[in-house]
Formats: structure tokens, C-alpha cells, sequence
């Protein structure tokens, strides 16, 4: 009995840690997204920033808008349906969150904080000119290109899911990229300028080549996940499976 108690007390408080993360990961993205869409503005004389787009032709602020939009879903199937392993019935919105996690949060997460930081490295004038230090708060910053990897990467690990199908996930997040790819061209055509200043460095080939690597890095990431998953939620995923073949 004691030890049932026990158990039920931990398991209670864990599951309030969990519910706690999801509420400071969707406060943190929403007011990141109000207060740089609110407040951020990048003089065209000082950065030789163009208004065409707004912050919609960034895909860190898109990415931010998945973040925030996902760790929402998750907070309502906190209050109002269910993680457990093996519901009698799974609910819609349990499984549009792991659909949205899939597809869509974990791999652009990776990608936007792993690309961001890389180019960082090598050159930040390729990604975040210096120039933008005074309009781009440095905890903005942050938010948008490390917690994304930091919530993602927790979420993973404290939650459980079933993966969606590789074909409905690969799918969904090819159409993304691809669509955004048309759009910084579309920008690049009425703005006269790139989106991102490494794409003025690069020859028409080496663009081409970058985006390949790009959207196929992007694609790499759902695997990536979803190894990480199966072996994480291994021991659950068979008690599904073993369920399902009874």
C-alpha cells in the first residue's frame, strides 16, 4: 500500500512537471512570436532589410508559430484527453499532436537550431549580420534557435507517442519545405534580395545544391526521430504492439 502510494505520488508529480512544461513552452513561443512581430524592426537604411513578407518569409519565425501551435496541442491533451500508452480510444486531437510532433515540430526544430548555430559558426554575417544586434534581442535569439531544440528534445523524452506513418509524415513536411522554398523565390522576385544573406554568396549551382542538402537534412531529421522514439518508448511500443495481436 505504502509503496503504491508512493508510486502514484511520483507519478502525480511528474505528470504536473510535464503539464508545467508544456505551459512555459507555449507561453515562451507565443510571446516570442507577439513581441517580435510587435517589436522588431529592422531599418531598411541600417540592414538593408525589406518589409516584402514581413516576418513570415523567415522560417524561424515559422517555426516559432509550429512550436507554439504544438506545445498548445499538447497542454490541451494534457486537460483534456490522454497520454497514455494504450488508450481504449485515441482521441483526435492526441492524434493530430503526434501527427504535428512527427512530421512537423521535431524536424524543423532540429533544423532551424542546427542550421542557424552552424552557419553561426562559420560566418554570422551569412545568417544574423551583426548589424541586426540592436533590433534582435539577444533572449529572442535564444528562444527562437536554442529553446526550440532544448523543448523538443524534453518533449521526446518525457512523452510518449506513436509515430506517424512515414508516408502521411514525410509527406506533409516535403510539401512545407517545398512550398517555402517557392516562397523565398517569390520574395526574391518582387524584393529584388534573398531572404537569408548566405544565398547571396552562393552561384546559381551551389544554391541549387544547398537547398537539395537543406530539404533533405530536413527529411533526415524525421528519421532521426523516429529511431530516437522507437528506442526511447521501446518497452511501451511493444506492450501496443503485443495488444494489438491478441
Amino acid at each position: 500500500m505504502v509503496t503504491g502510494t508512493a508510486e502514484q505520488w511520483n507519478r502525480g508529480v511528474f505528470l504536473a512537471i510535464r503539464t508545467l512544461m508544456h505551459f512555459i513552452a507555449a507561453f515562451t513561443f507565443w510571446y516570442a512570436i507577439y513581441y517580435d512581430f510587435t517589436f522588431v524592426r529592422f531599418p531598411h537604411a541600417v540592414t538593408g532589410y525589406v518589409q516584402f513578407g514581413g516576418k513570415f518569409k523567415f522560417l524561424t519565425f515559422l517555426d516559432a508559430i509550429i512550436q507554439a501551435s504544438y506545445f498548445t496541442l499538447c497542454l490541451l491533451n494534457d486537460i483534456f484527453g490522454t497520454n497514455e500508452v494504450s488508450p481504449r480510444k485515441s482521441s483526435s486531437l492526441r492524434q493530430l499532436k503526434d501527427y504535428v510532433f512527427g512530421a512537423f515540430a521535431w524536424p524543423l526544430a532540429l533544423n532551424v537550431g542546427v542550421s542557424f548555430w552552424t552557419l553561426m559558426a562559420i560566418d554570422r554575417e551569412l545568417v544574423l549580420p551583426k548589424a541586426l544586434d540592436a533590433y534582435f534581442p539577444t533572449w529572442l535569439n535564444h528562444v527562437m534557435h536554442t529553446n526550440i531544440v532544448i523543448f523538443i528534445v524534453l518533449e521526446l523524452f518525457t512523452t510518449f507517442r506513436q509515430y506517424p506513418s512515414r508516408k502521411s509524415a514525410l509527406t506533409g513536411l516535403s510539401i512545407f519545405m517545398l512550398a517555402y522554398l517557392v516562397w523565398i523565390h517569390i520574395i526574391k522576385h518582387y524584393a529584388g534580395v534573398w531572404v537569408y544573406p548566405v544565398l547571396n554568396v552562393l552561384e546559381f549551382g551551389q544554391r541549387i545544391v544547398f537547398f537539395i542538402v537543406i530539404l533533405l537534412f530536413c527529411l533526415g531529421l524525421y528519421f532521426v526521430g523516429e529511431f530516437l522514439n522507437n528506442k526511447i518508448w521501446a518497452s511501451e511500443l511493444r506492450q501496443i504492439k503485443s495488444k494489438r495481436n491478441k
